[in-house]
């Protein structure tokens, strides 16, 4: 029950398209994306870490990049209708993965800080 509430409401975010404010800051998106570096990259084709590679993430399909073995949780929120990794889904999942993807294997707690989520988005943004 829960995991679906959870994905009816990422795919309220997911398919409303709501852009985010352009306001945040690719510098400082890369300091606090420190953060995220031990289990991720922004290098395109770098692989072997223990989360999936980012480059590009921003309206990429969740759970999409090849050859990453993804959590049942991103599996299932991935097929509930082809969901983007919008902006606005990106800051809803930043803010709390355990709530967008109950039991993702993500053990990140989230960025409470709305500045500091639209400042990785902004990084993301240019990773490619």
């Amino acid at each position: 029950m829960r995991l679906s509430l959870a994905c009816a409401a990422l795919a309220t975010i997911l398919h409303a398209g709501a852009a985010l404010s352009a306001a945040g800051d690719p510098a400082r998106g890369e300091v606090v994306f420190q953060k995220c570096y031990a289990c991720h990259s922004v290098m395109p084709g770098e692989t072997g870490l223990s989360g999936p590679n980012l480059a590009g993430v921003v309206g990429r399909k969740v759970a999409s990049e090849p050859g990453f073995a993804y959590s049942p949780a991103l599996v299932a929120l991935a097929e509930q209708g082809g969901q983007i990794w919008t902006e606005a889904a990106l800051d809803a999942f930043l803010r709390a993965p355990e709530e967008v993807a109950p039991g993702t294997a993500m053990t990140f707690i989230g960025l409470s800080a709305a500045a500091e989520r639209a400042d990785v988005i902004a990084f993301l943004r240019n990773t490619r």
